[in-house]
């Protein structure tokens, strides 16, 4: 079933000049493995923030396009330029985790229509995305996406982490900065497994997450709610709906 729908893209020219805006696309046919998603909220992490962003002066935004296709732009000093070599030029998606409702799947996943589903993947600031099974997490019966938006980067670190720490007897533990793989490469598959299982049963009690204000995919092209989730004040944490407004 192909579905059009939009998705944020970002890109950093060689000018230095970083351009957000909205395109449309259309999904893919959908491998064996593979299911696509009505994407309805994903959420705004620092990680995000640098795809999104990237090393961009956001005191320099201008806001353009129209209202219901917005764009923004903003300057790259050119003594950052360099950090950011290797994506110049490239129009990059954004978004690294979110959830949203199976409205269509592959031959080896017809059973996951209808049900809501966190996914891992690049490109969740998006009305849609396809994801592969090995990548989603399917939610308790009655759980709303808006629970299971932020599953995977925060709770599957921090468990992970711990995991790792009393498999090799250390007694104390030092966090600085993580990434959602880190503690699953170190404890394996089968207990990266039960540690998914775990954050689904507890997603709305030991791992919620709580939203200071969610935004739709245009208003999050605006220059002062860019300006306001790039702040990344203690406590604030923004949540895009994509199929909203």
């Amino acid at each position: 079933m192909a579905t059009s729908g939009l998705e944020l893209r970002s890109k950093i020219t060689r000018s230095g000049r970083l351009e957000l805006w909205l395109e449309e696309v259309t999904t893919p046919a959908l491998k064996a493995d593979e299911v696509l998603i009505r994407v309805e909220a994903t959420p705004i992490n620092p990680s995000d923030l640098g795809m999104l962003l990237g090393p961009a002066d956001v005191t320099t935004l201008q806001a353009g396009g129209t209202p219901e296709r917005p764009t923004a732009t903003a300057l790259v000093p050119p003594s950052r330029l360099p950090s950011v070599a290797a994506r110049l030029d490239e129009s990059m998606l954004v978004g690294n985790e979110g959830a949203g409702i199976v409205i269509d799947a592959g031959a080896n996943a017809r059973e996951l229509i209808g049900r809501a589903v966190a996914a891992r993947a690049f490109g969740m600031y998006a009305q849609y995305r396809v994801a592969n099974v090995s990548d989603c997490l399917v939610l308790p019966e009655g759980t709303p996406p808006k629970a299971g938006a932020a599953a995977f980067i925060n709770p599957l670190t921090a468990l992970g982490m711990v995991e790792t720490l009393r498999r090799e007897g250390h007694t104390a533990l030092v966090h600085t900065a993580a990434a959602s793989n880190l503690g699953q490469m170190r404890i394996g598959p089968r207990d990266a497994q039960k540690l998914r299982e775990r954050v689904a049963a507890e997603l709305t009690t030991t791992f919620a997450s709580h939203y200071t204000a969610e935004i739709t995919l245009v208003e999050a092209l605006s220059p002062p709610v860019i300006a306001a989730y790039d702040k990344r004040a203690t406590g604030a944490k923004y949540l895009i709906t994509p199929n909203r407004g």
